[in-house]
């Protein structure tokens, strides 16, 4: 018995542990940001697939039952290898779920041109895992990934509205659509963006749906709750939520508290 573990890079995840405690405030939750370590975007393959299961190993010392990547680079980077050659020797009786199958799940009912854009770190596009999952969920939809190297920086170091903010937003969303005129939708690949959601809004023209990821793991993980009981048996219910950063609670604390729009005491973690 134990909490959901819900892990990311830094801070983003926050965005998709908002929802989650939003629809299912009855759990337990352990929230881990490897904030010293950050950010995970422009890292190798191999060194993301060993902070995430180091970091996964971590929470299943604490008792997690299910861990949450709610960070798209190590969905993309670690979770397959981590879930096919780790956990049946690790711990097969646990499961990690990340966020990106989910999300390209619901591209179907977004797009109605079947031209789905994609902004996200560098390393989540350079994975391609979202083309890929959409391929096989969605044969024929055609997808275009757009890098935006600037878009963490400067939520993490407070820009979010400011000039210098809209203009690297601006750019990147022009990059992405003239890929192809027939983009209607962008998924925000990243668990940061939606707090830029009013800079890509006014950038992207009105047509265009935006889709944060946030609302739709949490939908994904109760539906998962429910087809898997052995799991779901196994989660403590008291509705309390813990936070653990490898940084300093002092400089984690403010800006986790900006993200999950309530006050965080966090405290610190060594992975």
């Amino acid at each position: 018995m134990g909490p959901i573990g819900v892990f990311d890079s830094g801070y983003g995840g926050l965005t998709i542990l908002k929802e989650i405690v939003r629809l299912l405030p009855q759990y337990d939750y352990l929230y881990l940001g490897d904030n010293a370590r950050a950010p995970y975007g422009t890292r190798s393959f191999d060194r993301v697939y060993e902070f995430t299961l180091q970091a996964v190993k971590y929470l299943f010392a604490q008792g997690c039952p299910l861990v949450i990547l709610a960070c798209n680079t190590a969905s993309a980077k670690a979770l397959r290898t981590i879930q096919q050659r780790d956990l049946p020797t690790l711990a097969p009786d646990r499961r990690v779920l990340g966020v990106i199958r989910p999300t390209a799940e619901k591209a179907g009912d977004i797009s109605r041109t079947g031209h789905v854009g994609i902004v996200g770190t560098p390393g989540t596009i350079a994975s391609q895992s979202y083309d890929i999952e959409i391929a096989k969920l969605h044969p024929g939809f055609s997808t275009y990934g757009q890098p935006c190297p600037m878009w963490c920086p400067i939520v993490e170091s407070g820009e979010i509205g400011t000039p210098g903010a809209d203009y690297f937003v601006r750019r990147d969303i022009e990059r992405l659509l003239a890929q192809s005129p027939e983009i209607d939708s962008i998924i925000l690949g990243c668990t940061h963006y939606p707090l830029l959601y009013q800079s890509i809004r006014e950038a992207t023209p009105a047509n265009i749906s935006i889709v944060s990821q946030g609302p739709i793991v949490a939908d994904s993980l109760r539906d998962y709750l429910r087809r898997h009981p052995e799991i779901d048996s196994r989660l403590t219910r008291g509705g309390s939520i813990r936070y653990l950063t490898t940084d300093t609670p002092d400089k984690f604390d403010p800006l986790a508290s900006l993200f999950m729009e309530r006050p965080v005491a966090s405290l610190h973690a060594e992975l």
